[in-house]
């Protein structure tokens, strides 16, 4: 398997000042000034320029298809985060055995810098990557051959409801909190929101507001990266068959503002519901029980979420009607009652083994 390390960096202020020119520097630059761009890596701006042959290609391919382009945009320095080193020995070195405590890496250009290692790597280090968050350096290690980790098997499977209420309902009946993050933060990123409009573009009052502002959004996307890393262990480790929506996160939450000649309605709580979902980080949780999954030895079943909030669990009567209020499920036709969200768990994973017979049979 292929797996990624990320550690704290933490560098000096030269170096964190280095790293900073590193990210903005390209291959066109090496040549028009090869005494001054010497001591970078060549294989990291190379990179660089993969990712922008990449991100091209794709736009074409969108466009003869029919989709939405969606044209590269221009990375400034102020946006441009991630510098990558292809292979090591190309400008990045990482010398850690298995089972040791690795304290530096060293970066061409940079220098030995200081590495928080809080585990150990396993695999074969393939490429070295460099990213800023805000006012932190992390260094990135991809790697192959990563052996898996299997966990006893249970004899247990499950469904999996995403909601905003709790995050997870699952099959059994177990609900999964949802903290809501953002929503705790809302006051204290909207003062910085605020702070930060009333400084002149350009200046340094300016600089430093939008810095605050930054931290406070990396917190949140941190609290939200733990919280889901422990909810898909629970999971992961309860479970050998886990059966859960395939959501298309990116349709669910577009705007509802419509046009000039066709406004849309409801785009206030369109908007509210849109903000609800991604403070959920169904995504990020999903991808994240993916990769537990395979390194667990489980196996991850995607089903087609239609009908399953409104179709009756114990009959299999289908209805709008069936669906009384956001918590509260109960058929028309035979009366069964239960909470929406277990209900649809159930129907979710009635579905997945269905699927994955169909599957076997074939």
């Amino acid at each position: 398997m292929r797996r990624s390390f990320k550690f704290l960096l933490r560098p000096t202020g030269g170096q964190a000042s280095a790293l900073t020119q590193c990210l903005a520097e390209l291959k066109e630059i090496r040549k028009a000034d090869p005494d001054g761009q010497g001591r970078w890596s060549a294989g990291s701006q190379q990179q660089t320029l993969r990712r922008l042959d990449k991100a091209f290609t794709a736009f074409f391919r969108r466009g003869k298809t029919g989709r939405t382009p969606g044209f590269p945009r221009f990375k400034g320095k102020g946006r441009f985060d991630t510098v990558e080193w292809p292979a090591t020995k190309n400008g990045a070195t990482w010398d850690s055995q298995p089972h040791e405590r690795q304290t530096r890496v060293y970066l061409l250009g940079i220098g030995h810098v200081r590495v928080h290692q809080h585990r150990s790597i396993k695999g074969t280090v393939k490429t070295i990557s460099v990213k800023r968050e805000g006012s932190r350096w992390y260094v990135i290690m991809s790697c192959d051959d990563v052996p898996a980790q299997p966990l006893p098997a249970t004899g247990s499977v499950v469904g999996l409801d995403m909601g905003v209420v709790s995050l997870v309902t699952t099959s059994d009946g177990d609900h999964l909190t949802n903290p809501r993050h953002l929503a705790a933060s809302a006051d204290r990123l909207a003062g910085a929101q605020q702070n930060l409009a009333r400084k002149r573009r350009g200046s340094k009052r300016r600089r430093k507001a939008l810095a605050r502002l930054a931290a406070l959004h990396s917190k949140v996307r941190r609290q939200r990266l733990d919280h889901a890393h422990k909810a898909a262990l629970t999971i992961v480790r309860a479970y050998d068959i886990i059966v859960h929506e395939d959501l298309r996160v990116a349709n669910m939450t577009r705007s509802a503002s419509g046009t000039i000649k066709q406004p849309g309605r409801n785009v206030a709580a369109k908007s509210g519901l849109n903000r609800s979902i991604l403070d959920a980080g169904w995504g990020v949780f999903l991808t994240i029980l993916a990769h537990k999954a395979e390194s667990a030895g489980r196996e991850l079943i995607a089903v087609n979420p239609a009908s399953t909030s409104r179709t009756c669990a114990r009959c299999g009567h289908s209805a709008q009607d069936n669906r009384v209020t956001q918590a509260d499920f109960a058929c028309t036709a035979c009366g069964h009652t239960a909470h929406a969200d277990e209900n649809a768990a159930v129907n979710i994973l009635r579905a997945g083994l269905a699927l994955r017979e169909s599957a076997e049979a074939a």
